[in-house]
């Protein structure tokens, strides 16, 4: 993994190491990344990371730990979160279908299965089948019935859901970019030649009922038995999911934007399908099964959603950066990229993707480490004297907005923790989206980098874009009374990785840098 040290004005200069090393260290402060060759006189052996102690505090002083470290430590190693790189955009991923043959699928009236992400580990993957709402039969829907969870989801844009008048379930959930929240609506049955509702024939007549830009809201009753779904603007490079991915596949066919899907399941158990499953599926029936990986990527090939308004030369506590002002062409959105030094050939570029918090950023709230992460990766990049670190706007309270998160803050202050809190509200536990951020970071140059994140989630679809990571580099900052509980839950709740991770107390590896 990368190891890094680091000088801080407002912290003591400590390093943790998950296993005793002898070091030395007589210059300025450094950056060493694994397996490449450096001049300061650092020798460092097995995993490390980073960690900041917030002004005043010494090694000497009690130490703040999570309440639990029985976890199994996660290795850090170079290939944590490797990927390949772009190479041919419309070439498909090993294993799978080119678009291109599933468009021609949906074309002649078939199904294609649609893959949430390639990268991701098969415990954890949800295949669909979809087809093009306008070419549903009640035969199509028994068949997505008999292999699916026995939902059966509609994908329509926000200009068919407006008039027909179908409004989401939960409104607050309007604007959650995240993979976990799809939108639904209220539940519908078309009127016209259907009885209870339920059976394969009844929800193909309604499917074509939704598909129809003839059909009005009174063609329905409400509540029913088939689910429409609100496609996000920008489909897959806003959000990959499968209800994205759905209405941009029989958009590219030519056809309606409107789809039909329903997710595998194991007729076994019925969990979700494994990847063994859904390609036995696949197999049996010839249907292409495609990635949305592989969507994202060939959409980003033929279309872009983010446009570089301004740069500018800027001097700031940590050094010159040059700053980039992108805008989303999706909602409007400016976000900026501070940039230090050439980019060059866009390999091994030193990356940090951060998530607005006015609160944490700007008025150094103590609940979170947003603000001293973000301090410490703008040291590294200086330090490096090259990288990008993008600062995504909207984001607040892992994409809630800023008074939402002040009403988490009051729920978490009664006993619920973060992710607790944000459910309580009617939010998914992180309601952020990356794929802007990949946008602008392919914009800029960027092809492989060493990603510094604490957080595994950021990964999803990143290969559609044409970047890889190569490594990654943990951002470590002061556990404080005030922080620890919302670091804890992160780390159990959300796949984040911190120094808790080990089985001893992390005293034990905190050793007090000489002052540089």
């Amino acid at each position: 993994m990368d190891c890094i040290g680091f000088q801080q004005s407002s912290f003591t200069h400590t390093f943790i190491n998950s296993k005793p090393s002898n070091f030395t260290l007589n210059n300025a402060p450094f950056i060493y990344r694994h397996n490449r060759s450096i001049n300061n006189p650092l020798k460092l052996t097995s995993t490390c990371c980073a960690v900041g102690l917030s002004s005043g505090e010494s090694s000497s002083s009690p130490a703040v730990n999570f309440a639990t470290v029985e976890a199994e430590i996660t290795q850090e190693t170079i290939d944590f979160f490797s990927s390949d790189a772009e190479g041919d955009p419309d070439r498909p991923s090993p294993g799978y279908s080119s678009i291109e043959q599933a468009l021609v699928a949906l074309r002649q009236e078939n199904f294609v299965i649609v893959v949430d992400d390639g990268e991701r580990n098969d415990a954890n993957v949800e295949g669909s089948i979809v087809m093009a709402a306008s070419h549903v039969s009640s035969k199509a829907i028994a068949f997505m019935v008999k292999h699916g969870s026995g939902i059966v989801s509609v994908g329509m844009k926000d200009d068919d859901l407006e008039r027909l008048k179908l409004p989401l379930m939960s409104p607050e959930n309007d604007d959650d970019d995240s993979y976990s929240a799809p939108s639904f609506t209220i539940t519908v049955d078309a009127k016209a030649g259907t009885s209870t509702g339920v059976s394969a024939s009844d929800r193909a007549k309604t499917v074509l009922a939704l598909a129809s830009s003839e059909s009005r809201d009174d063609d329905f009753v409400r509540p029913g038995h088939v689910f429409p779904l609100k496609y996000k603007n920008g489909g897959v490079l806003r959000r990959a999911g499968p209800t994205e991915a759905s209405v941009d596949l029989v958009t590219l066919a030519g056809l309606r934007p409107v789809s039909v899907l329903s997710a595998v399941v194991d007729s076994e158990d019925g969990s979700m399908a494994s990847m063994a499953v859904l390609r036995n599926l696949a197999s049996e029936h010839s249907i292409p099964i495609v990635s949305i990986t592989d969507l994202i990527r060939y959409r980003r090939k033929r279309e872009k959603l983010v446009e570089r308004s301004a740069i500018s030369s800027m001097p700031t506590k940590w050094g010159l950066f040059q700053a980039h002002c992108y805008r989303s062409k999706l909602d409007g959105t400016e976000h900026i990229a501070i940039v230090k030094g050439e980019i060059g050939n866009g390999q091994d570029v030193l990356v940090r993707v951060h998530s607005e918090c006015l609160t944490g950023d700007i008025f150094g709230s103590r609940r979170c480490d947003c603000g001293s992460q973000l301090d410490l990766a703008m040291q590294l990049i200086e330090k490096e004297e090259r990288g990008v670190l993008v600062y995504l706007t909207g984001h607040e309270g892992r994409g809630i907005g800023l008074g939402h998160k002040l009403d988490a803050y009051n729920l978490q202050d009664q006993g619920h923790d973060t992710v607790e809190a944000n459910i309580e509200l009617g939010f998914a536990a992180d309601a952020r989206e990356y794929g802007i951020g990949a946008q602008i970071l392919h914009d800029i140059g960027v092809h492989t980098m060493r990603l510094m994140t604490n957080n595994p989630a950021k990964y999803t679809g990143l290969k559609g874009y044409g970047l890889a990571v190569v490594g990654r580099v943990p951002v470590l900052t002061p556990i404080t009374e005030d922080n620890k509980r919302y670091l804890e839950t992160k780390r159990t709740k959300m796949g984040h990785i911190y120094g808790s991770d080990l089985k001893i107390p992390i005293t034990k590896f905190v050793r007090e840098l000489p002052d540089l």
